[in-house]
């Protein structure tokens, strides 16, 4: 049997990696530059963690790691604030900076030339010549290239999230599986056995089961948020002042609740907190703690 070796670029934690693990593939190692990354990505994957700068690794330290493999396998996420709709209105350099870890991507796929090659980003990384730069480099060095917006809550995840997928083959043509669900998974299903909390209280027995405090004028606002509705419903009073200015009006799912009958929307950084988007509790008033946005992100 061949032996196959992953190796994950921008792995943070291990999520994608902790997906090659269960389908039984070893990742040989994840390499990241955030040091909090370390700990929960090799106690929950079994594989090495890299910290290093992606821009900073060689060719010859990458192909080291792949050492004996048969065929190799080179995921990356690059971070995706860069691409996403909220950078959008700054003119930024596509070679510079974070929007340059596309190139150093390409760097390490031409000079290690894995078997395949799988990228995840935000949908508008299309709109970016920095990707149609990275897809023509891997065309060039004779990749089959597929690529699409994915949903996820069509492969059972609990959560409407599109991304840009991208897988490339140098053994033919690739791409990726039809959906698995007809019916997506809702948040009721995901997290509606949990504990009942109250706004700032924890669960006794789960550390990540807390949730956050609410001020007065939050509280008094997330009791009159319907679920699925938005700000507009509540009374003149509790309405803030940047929800009357032009921009706040064109953000109406901010301080929203989730819907008990449907997936949850995209798990941000900040989902922990009532006002940063639809991240209420669909009946409890308060905002979702940490372990249920990792439920919902299905971890």
């Amino acid at each position: 049997m061949k032996k196959i070796s992953c190796v994950d670029l921008f792995c943070g934690a291990g999520g994608l990696t902790h997906g090659f693990v269960l389908e039984g593939m070893h990742v040989a190692a994840g390499i990241d530059m955030d040091p909090a990354c370390r700990f929960p990505y090799e106690a929950n994957n079994n594989s090495k963690f890299v910290e290093k700068d992606i821009s900073k690794v060689t060719v010859p330290e990458l192909n080291d790691l792949f050492e004996g493999a048969d065929l190799k396998i080179l995921a990356g996420c690059a971070p995706c604030q860069p691409f996403s709709t909220y950078a959008q209105r700054y003119e930024l350099d596509g070679k510079d900076g974070k929007w340059g870890l596309l190139y150093e991507f390409a760097r390490l796929a031409k000079g290690t030339k894995p078997d395949v090659i799988t990228m995840e980003n935000v949908p508008s990384v299309a709109k970016h010549e920095v990707f149609q730069d990275f897809v023509d480099t891997l065309k060039r060095l004779g990749y089959n290239v597929w690529f699409d917006v994915v949903d996820s809550s069509q492969y059972g995840v609990p959560q409407t999230r599109k991304r840009m997928v991208l897988l490339a083959s140098l053994h033919g043509d690739i791409a990726m599986i039809k959906p698995t669900v007809i019916k997506p998974k809702t948040v009721k299903q995901a997290i509606g056995r949990l504990r009942p909390l109250n706004a700032g209280e924890a669960a006794p027995r789960d550390k990540l089961h807390v949730s956050s405090t609410l001020s007065d004028k939050n509280l008094q606002r997330i009791k009159v948020s319907k679920p699925g509705g938005t700000w507009r419903d509540w009374p003149e009073d509790l309405v803030a002042d940047c929800q009357r200015s032009a921009s706040g009006k064109t953000y109406p799912g901010v301080y929203g609740r989730m819907e008990w009958d449907k997936p949850a929307p995209t798990m941000t950084t900040q989902c922990y907190g009532f006002g940063n988007g639809r991240f209420g509790h669909p009946e409890q008033h308060r905002a979702i703690t940490l372990r249920e946005a990792a439920i919902i992100q299905s971890f």
